[in-house]
């Protein structure tokens, strides 16, 4: 998921899209210890798709100002 695709996006559809990561990232992590799990590099970038979101929506509600 590209940063551009999340600003598009609001406060709301962000944090349902982090809510779904989460629940995927629960899973990839239950097949890969029972060795279901054909690509582990997917735990990886779904890990760090979810620190996207949380980084632009904390973004969105604090926004820097600038002098």
């Amino acid at each position: 998921m590209k940063a551009t695709e999340i600003r598009d996006m609001n406060g709301d559809e962000i944090q349902h899209k982090v809510a779904d990561l989460k629940e995927a990232l629960f899973n990839l992590r239950f097949q890969h210890e029972i060795g279901q799990l054909e690509n582990p590099k997917k735990i990886g970038e779904t890990r760090k798709d979810v620190a996207r979101l949380k980084t632009i929506l904390n973004y969105k509600s604090n926004p820097i100002e600038k002098d």
